[in-house]
C-alpha cells in the first residue's frame, strides 16, 4: 500500500528534523507570535502563528470589538463573518494559524481576560464560538480553540489547580471546546493551569482520552507560551507542539541589535551559568506575577531528544506528533509551496468592526431619552471619552488601522458638543509597555480634571453622555467590580446636574453600577474596537441596539457563586469549583439572588410581543437518540411582533426547566436562541431548535442522561423575563 503524503514526508525525516516540527522558535522576521521553522531539506516551509482574537497582532490591522461584544450580539452568522475577516487579515500578513477564539466560560466576574471570552453560558459560547471558527477555517486559515480547559482566572493562572468534578467539566467547561472540534477547528491550545493536579499541557486524561479519543480531534495540540513543564509528561500527555520553545530574549532579538549581540556573546554558556545571567534581573524586576516563567524552555528540544535516547519516550510518540503537525501543513496547502496571501479591503473591515460593535451594544436602561434626535446640545464627559477603547491588555492587543473616539462619533451627529474629562484618565494596561508607561501617560494629561466642571457642562447641556470604563488585562484580575478611580462619583455628579444623563460603560465584563437608578439610560459597549465612537453614535441616534447580556451583572462580587476564597482565588494553590454547574445566572437562580441585570437582558427602541408558543418533539426527541447528541430534541416556534413604528432586532431566548430528578439541576438553562429583525408593525414566526444535549445532565455512572418527566420551555427576553411557556413530557 502506498504511503500517504504525510507518512511519506515523515519517513524521510531524521529525529532532529522531527523535533524541529514540534517546538516553536523565534521568528527571524520578528513578526509572528509563534514560528515553526520547518525542514528545508524535504520541502517543509515555516509555519507562522499569530495572535489574536481581537485582530491580527502584526503591525497595523483592524481592531475588532472584544470577543465578549461578539457574544453579546447573540448571532452566529455575524460571528462567521468576523471569523472570515480575521482569517483574511491573517493571510494578508503572511500567517497560517490564528490564535483565536477564546472559549473559556466566564466563571469569575473580575477575571482579567473575560473580554476575550464569549459568555458565562456554555451553550451561547459553543454556538457563537463554533461559527467564528467555521469562518476562520473557511478562508484556509487554522483557528485555535483556547485555553483548554478550566482557565477561568488570571490570578496565579500559571500554577493554580482547578479542582473540578467530571459533571461540571462536561456540562459547563467542555461544550465550547467540543463544539469547536465539531466545527473543524485545526488546533487546540492547552491552558496554563492544572486541572485536578495535572498541568493541562500534560493532562493525558483530558487531552488524549477526551479531546482526541472521545471527541475525535485530529489536529494539533499546542501549549500556551511557556506553558510546558516536563518533556516526558507533556510528550506522553498528548501535547504536539511546544510554544514558543524559545526565551524572551530570543523572541525579541530580531527587533533588537543589543539583544542579538547578547545572544551572540553566549556569556552564560561560556561561564556555565544556569539560569542565564540575563534571566535573573528579568525575572526579578520585569516579569509579572501573573505571567508564566519563560525559563526554563525548550522541553521538546534537547530534553525530548534525550528522553527518546534513554527510552523514556518512544520515537513513535514523536512520530504521532509530527504526523499531526504535517497534517496541519497539508490541510493549509503548505506542502504544495507558498500560498498566495490574498487581499483585504480595510474599509470594509472597518465597517464590519462598526457593525459588530453596534450589534454587541446592550441597552440596559432607557427612560425615553434615547434615541437622540440630533438637535440636542450634548456634554460628553469621561476621562477617556476622547479615545477609542480598542481592547484590553495582553496578547490580544492590536494596533488599529484607524480609530473613532466617542467624542468624534458624537460630534458628527450633535448640534453642539462640550467635552469635559471630569476625573483622571483610566489606564489602558498593556503587556508590552514598560512599567513606567502609565505614570508618563498620566503626566501627559492636558489640564486638571474637575468633577465640578463636568457637572457644570452637563447642567448647560440638553443631554449628558458619560463614558466610563474599566481597565482589564491578561495576567491579572480586577480588584473588584467597581469602576476604577472616581468614575462612580463622576456619574453621580453629572446625573445630579442633568436628569437626561446617558452612561456608556466600556467594560471587560460585569461592573457594579451604584448610580443605575439615577440615570436616564445605560449602554454597555464592552471594548468596542477601532470603530468605537462611530458605533456608539449609531446607537445614540437611532440604530436599534442589538445586544443582550452574555453575562450576569451582579450588584457586588458577593452576589456570585464563586464569592468564597475556597472557590476563588483558591487556597494554597487550589481553586475548588464546588459551586458545580451553578455558574453565572444558574448560581443566582439557585441562591435566590436578584441580579442588577440578568443574563440575556437588553432593551430595544422597538417593542416586541411574543405569542402562540408551540413546542414539538424533533427527530432527537423520541428517546432513542444518544442523550449527548446535537440532534434536535425540541422544535420551538413562537410569533414575534414588533408593536412599535420603528425597526428593531429581537433575540428570542428559549430556556428549559427540567423535571425533578435524582440530581440537583439548574432551575432554568438556555436551550437555544434565534435573532430576528423586524420593521415596525411586522410579525414573524420564529423557530428555535433545542438539541437533546441541552436537555441532558451528566451522570458519573450513566453518562449523559435525559431524565423522564415534564419539561417546561420558557421564552423570554432574559433569564428572568418570562413572556410565554409551554410544557412537553419526555419518557
Amino acid at each position: 500500500m502506498a504511503l500517504s503524503r504525510v507518512d511519506a514526508v515523515l519517513a524521510a525525516l531524521t529525529l532532529p528534523e522531527k523535533l524541529r516540527l514540534v517546538r516553536g522558535r523565534a521568528d527571524p522576521d520578528g513578526r509572528a507570535t509563534g514560528y515553526v521553522p520547518g525542514v528545508e531539506r524535504v520541502g517543509i516551509p515555516p509555519l507562522r502563528l499569530v495572535d489574536g482574537p481581537l485582530g491580527v497582532r502584526d503591525g497595523v490591522a483592524t481592531a475588532f470589538p472584544a470577543t465578549i461584544a461578539l457574544g453579546a450580539a447573540w448571532d452566529p452568522d455575524l460571528a462567521h463573518r468576523l471569523g472570515s475577516a480575521l482569517a483574511a487579515e491573517t493571510r494578508v500578513k503572511g500567517h497560517d494559524v490564528l490564535l483565536a477564539p477564546g472559549l473559556n466560560v466566564v466563571r469569575v466576574p473580575t477575571c482579567g481576560r473575560n473580554f476575550e471570552y464569549l459568555s458565562e453560558d456554555p451553550g451561547l459560547s459553543a454556538a457563537v464560538g463554533a461559527a467564528c471558527i467555521a469562518g476562520i477555517e473557511s478562508e484556509g486559515v487554522a483557528a485555535t480553540a483556547k485555553h483548554f480547559v478550566a482557565n477561568n482566572q488570571e490570578r496565579d493562572r500559571d500554577r493554580v489547580d482547578a479542582v473540578v468534578d467530571e459533571r461540571t467539566l462536561r456540562e459547563i467547561y467542555f461544550p465550547g471546546f467540543r463544539a469547536a472540534v465539531e466545527a473543524g477547528v485545526s488546533t487546540v491550545m492547552t491552558a496554563y493551569n492544572r486541572v485536578n493536579g495535572a498541568y493541562m499541557s500534560e493532562h493525558r486524561d483530558l487531552v488524549e482520552s477526551v479531546l482526541r479519543e472521545e471527541w475525535g480531534f485530529a489536529g494539533v495540540t499546542m501549549s500556551d507560551w511557556w506553558g510546558t513543564h516536563d518533556a516526558v509528561a507533556a510528550a506522553e500527555g498528548g501535547l504536539d507542539l511546544e510554544m514558543p520553545g524559545a526565551s524572551v530574549v530570543e523572541l525579541f532579538a530580531p527587533k533588537s541589535r543589543a539583544l542579538r549581540a547578547m545572544l551572540a556573546a553566549r556569556l552564560s554558556e561560556r561561564l556555565g551559568v544556569d539560569p542565564p545571567l540575563y534571566w535573573r534581573p528579568l525575572d526579578r524586576y520585569i516579569a509579572d506575577n501573573g505571567q508564566p516563567d519563560p525559563y526554563p524552555y525548550d522541553f521538546f528540544g534537547d530534553r525530548l531528544e534525550r528522553a527518546v535516547a534513554d527510552g523514556l519516550v518512544d520515537e513513535a510518540t514523536v512520530d504521532e506528533k509530527v504526523r499531526h503537525v504535517l497534517g496541519l501543513y497539508e490541510s493549509l496547502g503548505l506542502l504544495d509551496g507558498d500560498r498566495p496571501a490574498g487581499t483585504v479591503d480595510w474599509r470594509v473591515h472597518h465597517a464590519l468592526a462598526r457593525t459588530v460593535a453596534r450589534r454587541g451594544t446592550v441597552l440596559l436602561e432607557n427612560d425615553g431619552t434615547l434615541p437622540l434626535s440630533g438637535s440636542e446640545r450634548v456634554a460628553v464627559v469621561g476621562p477617556n471619552a476622547d479615545e477609542a477603547k480598542v481592547g484590553g491588555g495582553g496578547s490580544s492587543e492590536v494596533d488599529p488601522t484607524r480609530t473613532v473616539s466617542p467624542v468624534e462619533g458624537i460630534a458628527e451627529r450633535a448640534a453642539s458638543v462640550r467635552v469635559e474629562p471630569g476625573v483622571e484618565r483610566v489606564a489602558n494596561p498593556s503587556m508590552f509597555d514598560a512599567p513606567w508607561t502609565e505614570l508618563l501617560e498620566r503626566r501627559r494629561q492636558e489640564g486638571v480634571p474637575d468633577v465640578d466642571a463636568a457637572a457644570a457642562a452637563a447642567d448647560e447641556a440638553d443631554v449628558a453622555v458619560v463614558v466610563v470604563q474599566d481597565g482589564a488585562t491578561e495576567g491579572e484580575d480586577r480588584d473588584s467590580l467597581r469602576l476604577p478611580g472616581r468614575q462612580d462619583e463622576l456619574v453621580a455628579a453629572v446625573a445630579d446636574a442633568n436628569p437626561d444623563t446617558v452612561v456608556v460603560v466600556r467594560a471587560s465584563g460585569p461592573v457594579s453600577m451604584p448610580w443605575a437608578d439615577d440615570v436616564a439610560s445605560v449602554l454597555v459597549t464592552w471594548y468596542p474596537g477601532q470603530a468605537d465612537g462611530a458605533a456608539l453614535a449609531d446607537v445614540l441616534y437611532g440604530a436599534d441596539p442589538g445586544g443582550r447580556l452574555p453575562v450576569t451583572f451582579g450588584r457586588s462580587f458577593a452576589d456570585y457563586s464563586v464569592a468564597d476564597p475556597y472557590r476563588y482565588p483558591g487556597i494554597e494553590g487550589r481553586a475548588h469549583y464546588d459551586e458545580g454547574v451553578f455558574v453565572g445566572y444558574r448560581g443566582f437562580d439557585r441562591d435566590g439572588v436578584d441580579p442588577l441585570f440578568p443574563f440575556g437582558d437588553g432593551r430595544s427602541y422597538a417593542a416586541f410581543a411574543h405569542d402562540d408558543l408551540a413546542v414539538e418533539r424533533g427527530h432527537g426527541g423520541d428517546g432513542e437518540t444518544d442523550a449527548d447528541s446535537t440532534d434536535t430534541a425540541l422544535d420551538v416556534t413562537v410569533t414575534v411582533e414588533n408593536q412599535a413604528q420603528r425597526p428593531g432586532r429581537e433575540v428570542v431566548q428559549a430556556y428549559v426547566e427540567p423535571p425533578d430528578g435524582p440530581a440537583e439541576r439548574p432551575l432554568r438553562e438556555l436551550g437555544g436562541f434565534a435573532a430576528v429583525a423586524l420593521e415596525g408593525g411586522d410579525s414573524e414566526r420564529v423557530s428555535v431548535t433545542i438539541p437533546r444535549r441541552a436537555l441532558a445532565r451528566y451522570d458519573p455512572t450513566d453518562g449523559w442522561t435525559v431524565d423522564p418527566g415534564e419539561y417546561a420551555v420558557v421564552v423570554g427576553r432574559s433569564s428572568r423575563d418570562e413572556r410565554c411557556r409551554a410544557t412537553v413530557t419526555l419518557e
